[in-house]
């Protein structure tokens, strides 16, 4: 019986001191101004490589594990 009023208890105080901590975020004021830095866009191209007669078969093995 105890474990069962000391889980709700503690759920309820787990509960409302992150709803406190939420809260106290919000409501904080900046206390100075951020830097702000901005990167240039970057792309990544590649070619994919091609899968080896022995990976293909592990691979449909483990989908065949899965279905089943």
């Amino acid at each position: 019986m105890f474990d069962r009023i000391f889980s709700a208890v503690l759920t309820f105080c787990v509960l409302a001191g992150g709803t406190l901590a939420v809260g106290s975020a919000m409501l904080e004021q900046p206390k100075a101004q951020s830097q702000v830095v901005y990167l240039r866009k970057v792309e990544v191209s590649g070619k994919r490589a091609a899968l080896q007669a022995q990976d293909a078969q592990v691979a449909q093995a483990a989908t065949a594990q899965q279905v089943n």
